[in-house]
């Protein structure tokens, strides 16, 4: 792993940051394959429209000097970057600091050959904690504060759930732990509608233009968990993982063909 800040090499990260001491920031994951970020326009938008929000002032260009320095020490990119934008350092306080914001850039590199494929998750459950109501201003937006989803994980870790599907309080179906979520009923898919709360995922909006595109039906709806007995199929999607086709929901098996087929269909191994 590899750290820079602001286009630097960065052995270590201030005590003073805000991104400690109050997640005040945001950030993204994104697959790069041969120099090239997978869905960076989304990727881009989705950070500019955060700082934006947020009351950021950030230089992004700092991204791209970034890669600059990284290609310096590898010659060909492959692998996974975290970018993180901090408001930086500052007093004590919740006052914000007036200075531009610091942009981090983590590069993983790969440890084996890249899967563009879809993949399967065997155990799928419905977890008992629910997120809450995210204030609107900062709704879908991935912020740096992802306590709900750390805690999620450990429930789902010590239920032995490969993935698990996330309900808020008011018992609407919102997403999985670290995805977005697609869901066959009735021969029709959908997807929860995120009004409310859930990070609004670049795969997401990818799958749900490829769609459109192709003549596909989806709807974004309010699906609640009295829903979840008509689910015929279900697939997770990240930025990292296209498509993680479900093969059980709560013991009960499901349909992957629709799934795999769908793949095909918006040819997801082809992502740029």
């Amino acid at each position: 792993m590899q750290c820079f800040k602001n286009a630097l090499a960065q052995p270590q990260i201030s005590l003073l940051d805000r991104a400690f001491h109050y997640g005040d920031g945001c950030f993204t994951t994104a697959k790069i394959l041969q120099n090239k970020i997978q869905l960076w326009d989304r990727h881009l938008q989705r950070l500019q429209e955060c700082c934006q929000r947020m009351g950021l002032q950030v230089d992004l260009s700092l991204i791209d000097q970034t890669l600059k320095q990284l290609r310096c020490i590898e010659t060909e990119l492959n692998g996974t970057l975290k970018i993180i934008i901090s408001r930086g350092e500052g007093q004590r306080g919740y006052a914000l600091p007036d200075h531009p914001a610091d942009v981090y850039v983590f590069y993983y590199p790969l440890t084996k050959v890249a899967d563009c494929g879809f993949s399967y998750v065997s155990q799928v459950g419905v977890l008992d904690q629910r997120i809450g109501l995210t204030m609107p201003q900062l709704c879908g937006l991935k912020t740096l504060n992802r306590l709900e989803q750390v805690l999620l994980k450990k429930e789902a870790v010590e239920k032995q759930l490969d993935e698990a599907l996330v309900l808020d309080i008011q018992g609407r179906i919102v997403e999985g732990i670290s995805s977005n979520c697609f869901i066959l009923m009735n021969n029709q898919w959908v997807t929860p509608d995120l009004e409310y709360n859930g990070v609004h995922g670049v795969m997401r909006a990818e799958i749900l233009q490829r769609m459109q595109h192709a003549g596909i039906e989806c709807h974004a709806i309010e699906l609640f968990q009295a829903d979840l007995h008509r689910v015929e199929a279900l697939f997770f999607c990240n930025a990292l993982h296209p498509m993680q086709i479900a093969q059980h929901l709560m013991n009960t098996n499901l349909s992957t063909s629709h799934a795999i087929q769908l793949f095909k269909d918006l040819q997801l191994d082809q992502i740029q």
